[in-house]
C-alpha cells in the first residue's frame, strides 16, 4: 500500500477543510465592527451579514451532489477553491452589507459542496483500516483553519477601522494555493467506475494506490455492488431508510450542540461573561488551540476505538460543559470560568462529533449514492447551522444566555441516548460491507 501517496492526496483534498474552518470563524472578528459600520439591528445583522455564508452552505449542501457526481470529485474540488478565492477578494472590497453578503454567500457555497466532495473523495481512495483517520484529516484541517482564523483576527484587530477587510481578504492566499495543489490529484477510481465505466483509468489509479495488489479484486467488489443495486439512483427508497436516519441524526445533533453559534459569536459571548475585548479575542485563540489538540487526539483514536466510543465521550463532555455554562450565566459568574467551561465544550466536540461526523456520513451510503447521501447529511447540518447562529444575538437578547445554553445541554442528553440506542459501529469495515449491513 502506497501510504505516502494516499496521505498526500488526502491532505491536499482535506485543505478544503482548512478553508471551510477559516471562512466559518473569520467573521467572528469582524462581527461588531460590521454591525457598527452599517448600523444594523441585531436581527438584520444575524440573518444577513453574519449568516450569509451559512445560507450559501445550505445551497451548496443541497445541490452539491450534482457536480460531485456529474463533473467528478476532482473538478468539483477545484471549483470549491475558486469559490473561496472569489469570496475572500469580494468581501474584503465590499462597501455595503448586500454586496458583502453576496460574496460571503459564495464562500458558503464552497463550504457546503466541500462537505460532500472532500470526504467522499478521501473515503473512496482510503484503505478500510485507515479510512477513519484519513477522512478525519478534513476535520483536522477545519479546526486548524479555525485556529488560524482566531490567531489572524487577534493580530489584525487593532490595525484601524478597516481591520475587518484584512481579516477577510487574507483568505485569498490559502484559497489560491489549495486550488493549484488540487489540480495535481487523480480522480476517484470508484467514481470512474460508477459514472464513467472507465475501468482502464480506474486500474491505473488503484495500482498507484497499492502496486502490490491485483486491482481486479477491488474492481470486482465495486462492480458487484453496482450490479446488485440497480435501483440505487434514488436515495429515498425504503432500502436506504437506515443510513438516511443515521445521517439525519448525527447532523442534527451536531448543530443543536450550539457549536457553530458559539464559534460565530465567541468574542461576543465572552464579553457577555465579563471579559474585555482583548481578553475575549485571546480566549477565542484558546478555543482554537483546544479544538486543534483534541481533534488530533480524536483523529488518532477513531480507527482504534471506533466512531461510537468517541461519540460517547463527546456526548458526556457536552452535557457537563454546557450545563456549567448555563449555570454560570444564570448565576452571573464573571471572569474566566465561562471560557474554561467552553474549553471543555470544544474538547468534547473535537474528540466526538468533530472527529466522527464527516467520516461516518461518508461511510454509510453505497458508492452510487455516496455523494447524494453526503448531500443529505450535509444539508441537515447546514440548514441548522444557518438558522441557529442567525438568531443567536436575537435569542440571547430576548431570553438570555442561560436559557439558550440550557436548551443545547438538553439536546446533548438526546444525542447520548441516540448513540446508545441507534448508532452502529463502522470501524474497519469496507465501504461495500457497511452499506450492505445498513439496508432495510
Amino acid at each position: 500500500m502506497n501510504y505516502r501517496k494516499i496521505f498526500y492526496w488526502s491532505i491536499v483534498v482535506a485543505l478544503a477543510g482548512f478553508l471551510f474552518g477559516f471562512d466559518t470563524v473569520v467573521i467572528s472578528g469582524a462581527d461588531k465592527q460590521l454591525q457598527t459600520l452599517w448600523n444594523s439591528s441585531n436581527l438584520y445583522h444575524g440573518l444577513v451579514v453574519m449568516s450569509s455564508a451559512l445560507w450559501g452552505t445550505v445551497v451548496g449542501a443541497v445541490f452539491g451532489s450534482w457536480p460531485t457526481n456529474h463533473w467528478g470529485r476532482k473538478k468539483t474540488l477545484v471549483a470549491i477553491g475558486v469559490l473561496f478565492l472569489l469570496s475572500a477578494v469580494g468581501t474584503c472590497m465590499a462597501n455595503d452589507p448586500v454586496s458583502f453578503a453576496v460574496f460571503r454567500f459564495l464562500g458558503g457555497l464552497g463550504i457546503g459542496v466541500s462537505t460532500i466532495a472532500a470526504p467522499a473523495y478521501v473515503s473512496e481512495i482510503a484503505p478500510a483500516a485507515k479510512r477513519g483517520q484519513l477522512v478525519a484529516l478534513y476535520q483536522f484541517n477545519i479546526v486548524f483553519g479555525i485556529l488560524v482564523a482566531f490567531v489572524s483576527n487577534y493580530f489584525l484587530r487593532d490595525i484601524g477601522e478597516n481591520a475587518w477587510r484584512w481579516m477577510l481578504g487574507i483568505q485569498a492566499i490559502p484559497a489560491l494555493l489549495y486550488t493549484i495543489m488540487v489540480l495535481g490529484i487523480p480522480e476517484s477510481p470508484r467514481w470512474l467506475l460508477e459514472y464513467k465505466n472507465d475501468t482502464e483509468k480506474a486500474v491505473q489509479i488503484l495500482k498507484a494506490i497499492d502496486p502490490t495488489v491485483d486491482p481486479q479484486n477491488s474492481i470486482h467488489a465495486i462492480l458487484n455492488e453496482k450490479k446488485n443495486d440497480p435501483t440505487s439512483e434514488s436515495l429515498f427508497l425504503k432500502t436506504y431508510r437506515k443510513p438516511l436516519l443515521l445521517a439525519f441524526f448525527i447532523a442534527f445533533f451536531n448543530q443543536v450542540s450550539g457549536i457553530n453559534a458559539f464559534l460565530y459569536y465567541a468574542p461576543r459571548i465572552f464579553e457577555l461573561a465579563g471579559l474585555e475585548q482583548s481578553a475575549s479575542f485571546l480566549s477565542s485563540m484558546g478555543i482554537g488551540l483546544i479544538n486543534l489538540i483534541f481533534t488530533i487526539i480524536g483523529v488518532g483514536l477513531i480507527d482504534k476505538y471506533g466512531r461510537k466510543t468517541l461519540m460517547y465521550v463527546g456526548s458526556i463532555g457536552y452535557i457537563i460543559s454546557l450545563g456549567l455554562v448555563a449555570i454560570a450565566f444564570a448565576l452571573e459568574w464573571k471572569g474566566m470560568l465561562v471560557p474554561l467551561f467552553f474549553f471543555v465544550f470544544i474538547a468534547a466536540h473535537a474528540i466526538g462529533q468533530g472527529a466522527v461526523i464527516w467520516v461516518f456520513i461518508s461511510e454509510i451510503f453505497p458508492n452510487k449514492l455516496r455523494a447524494a447521501g453526503q448531500s443529505f447529511g450535509s444539508s441537515v447540518h447546514w440548514v441548522l447551522a444557518a438558522i441557529i447562529p442567525a438568531f443567536m444575538p436575537f435569542t440571547i437578547e430576548k431570553i438570555g444566555a442561560a436559557s439558550v445554553f440550557t436548551f443545547f445541554c438538553i439536546m446533548m442528553i438526546g444525542q447520548l441516548a441516540w448513540v446508545y440506542l441507534k448508532m452502529p459501529e463502522t470501524k474497519g469495515k469496507s465501504l461495500e460491507d457497511v452499506s450492505e449491513s445498513l439496508k432495510s
